[in-house]
């Protein structure tokens, strides 16, 4: 059985749910180490380090100067309510005060952890440019309390269709296109994205993979320089990004 038909069969037998246990836990281990204050590095000319985007190649997005010493990385989930409220609460000043300064980079991987639902938002996010991606992921955050009653509401039978068919069909009943729209991808684009299977395939197996390469298990998890810290909120993250070195 490939990964894309577990994710479904997964998310059949376990309906989403706002209050998921995995999502918003306490992480594990690791404390980073208290590094030498960092200094600012400036960004190409005409430009800013958050508008600075590449894909990794853990097929992750990272936004920031690819330089810097403080490296942040966000396992996220775009149905998971505590990374919704981290993106409230934190995200602004992560941006502007670290890695707008050229120390810190930040990296969202996404965690397939609410299976299809996760997997279409982000597939969704994707679409198209590396730098839209994590501007879109804000957005569905911020948007959350509306976008997931709309997935609970869909027709899980869209997802027996053959694999080209599914999600495109999934993202319909969960009226998500419209949304994204306003994101700037229209309707065709997006319903290109869902229907490449490929690319589904992909994201998918990088989920897993990554997942099980770092022990992740929950939402939102975060590595500082390779580490997984004990942090799930922007009010836990912010004094290890300070002892690191961006200070």
């Amino acid at each position: 059985m490939t990964i894309l038909r577990r994710l479904t069969f997964a998310a059949l037998a376990a309906p989403l749910a706002l209050g998921l246990a995995a999502c918003g836990s306490d992480t594990t281990e690791g404390e980073v180490p208290e590094g030498a204050k960092v200094e600012s590095v400036a960004p190409p000319a005409g430009t800013t380090w958050s508008n600075t985007a590449v894909v990794t190649p853990e097929s992750g997005y990272m936004i920031g100067n690819p330089d810097a010493p403080i490296k942040l990385i966000e396992y996220g989930s775009l149905t998971c309510p505590a990374c919704a409220a981290f993106a409230e609460e934190g995200f602004e000043a992560l941006k502007t005060e670290y890695v707008d300064s050229g120390r810190v980079s930040f990296e969202f991987r996404s965690f397939l952890i609410h299976g299809p639902p996760d997997l279409v938002l982000t597939r969704l996010a994707e679409c198209g440019l590396a730098e839209a991606v994590i501007p879109r992921a804000d957005q569905v955050w911020l948007n959350i309390e509306t976008i997931v009653p709309n997935f609970q509401a869909a027709d899980p039978k869209t997802l027996d269709l053959p694999e080209d068919q599914r999600f495109v069909a999934y993202a319909e009943g969960a009226q998500i296109y419209d949304f994204f729209a306003k994101l700037g991808l229209n309707r065709d684009e997006a319903r290109a994205c869902l229907a490449d299977t490929k690319a589904i395939e992909r994201l998918a197996n990088a989920s897993q993979a990554n997942a099980e390469k770092d022990g992740v298990d929950r939402t939102p998890t975060f590595l500082v320089n390779g580490r997984k810290v004990e942090a799930s909120n922007w009010a836990q993250l912010e004094p290890i990004l300070q002892r690191a070195g961006a200070r």
